[in-house]
């Protein structure tokens, strides 16, 4: 136990913060998605923050590390996800970020940590880049969350940012599972009040507990380990359907629209009058939810940046969505 300390001392705020956030008589600061993600990493409790630099990811580690945090650069974004994995063995608070893209690269770690789980609360932030607007390519992770099986966040302004890294934090520990934070270019970058409060569950103590059947993914722990995976994941999303930041906006009954992220806010700017159920965890999607919001209105769309995902899923469960064109696709 003591080793253990020793080495989170040595992760620990090394130096003066250079940066203070400032906030008004009223307690809020307008800050962007990017450093409200970093001060919510700061305020619960983060061990390390480590990633691979990438637009539009890069700003949360480098405000982190201003504010006080203990950020390190990766060699690329596969050592990071491990680097990460080894602080949430050992109980400790850990945020991982990259761009989409890099994700590609830290698969292979998401994918066996989704079996393995981890103690500390281990939180994953890819930032997408609709538009491309410094990526080469249009790869949406909401595909990657499904595929791996681990729980999804995505913020719709700072705010959302600030309050669902620490609700990844929670649930990750909560169900000793990987989160991934889904965010997009429009929510790194752009500018809102967030009003901090620190009302995040405490870090655990640092402890290491040595656990070869639960870390160590040959066949015959990987077994068991993923009907353990399918367990958790559906008990996040009964937990999603009553307790998960979803929250339906205006009593419509003309048109509903479903959307996540900043698709919601853009939704709610074009279509005022329409009922808008904004989701706020994307996987586990809260499928009964979605199901009885739909049916309550004469016509319901899906609005949502990158790939169809929340089209092809809903009209795979029987949920009638009106079909999105192919041009909604870009940008």
């Amino acid at each position: 136990m003591r080793s253990i300390s020793r080495l989170f001392a040595a992760f620990s705020p090394v130096s003066q913060p250079k940066r203070v956030i400032e906030l008004n008589p009223q307690g809020v600061a307008l800050l962007s998605g990017d450093e409200a993600i970093a001060l919510a990493a700061l305020h619960c409790g983060v061990t390390l923050g480590t990633g691979y630099p990438g637009t539009p990811s890069t700003e949360i580690l480098e405000t982190f590390s201003d504010l006080g945090g203990k950020a390190q650069w990766a060699p690329n974004e596969k050592v990071a996800a491990e680097v990460a994995l080894g602080v949430a063995f050992a109980s400790g608070r850990t945020l991982v970020t990259m761009k989409h893209v890099g994700l590609n690269v830290a698969a292979d770690v998401l994918f066996t940590a989704a079996y393995s789980g981890v103690l500390g609360g281990y939180v994953l932030v890819c930032a997408d880049d609709p538009g491309m607007a410094s990526s080469q390519n249009e790869q949406d992770t909401r595909r990657y969350a499904v595929a791996a099986g681990v729980p999804m966040l995505e913020p719709s302004d700072s705010q959302e940012a600030y309050d669902f890294t620490g609700l990844a934090f929670e649930l990750s520990e909560r169900w000793q599972i990987p989160v991934i934070l889904r965010v997009t270019t429009r929510v790194c970058h752009s500018h809102s009040a967030v009003q901090p409060h620190r009302k995040f569950t405490k870090p655990l103590e640092p402890c290491f507990t040595r656990n070869i059947p639960e870390r160590v993914m040959v066949p015959a722990h990987a077994r068991p380990a993923h009907r353990r995976l399918r367990k958790k994941l559906a008990e996040i999303e009964f937990w999603n359907v009553g307790e998960g930041p979803n929250r339906t906006i205006n009593d419509a009954q003309s048109l509903g629209v479903i959307a996540s992220g900043v698709a919601a806010m853009h939704a709610l700017e074009a279509a005022p009058e329409a009922a808008v159920l904004k989701l706020g965890m994307t996987h586990p999607l809260p499928m009964e939810l979605i199901r009885e919001f739909a049916a309550r209105h004469k016509r319901c769309v899906a609005i949502e940046e990158g790939d169809p995902y929340l089209n092809d899923a809903l009209n795979a469960a029987g949920i009638a969505v009106e079909k999105r064109l192919e041009s909604y696709r870009f940008g």
